[in-house]
């Protein structure tokens, strides 16, 4: 996983490409948030919301 991390952070850095950075958190909170609340009382409403 750090690999991975390492590898995309030195493809934004060569490249110029910082405004993938916060599509890539965004994405990266949205999907702990779906799989986190799979089990709670609260994922119909955060299943409403997409």
């Amino acid at each position: 996983m750090a690999e991975l991390l390492r590898d995309l952070w030195m493809f934004m850095k060569v490249r110029k490409k910082f405004w993938l950075a916060p599509i890539i958190v965004v994405l990266l909170l949205m999907g702990t948030l779906i799989v986190l609340s799979q089990g709670s009382a609260i994922a119909p409403f955060i299943y409403t919301l997409f």
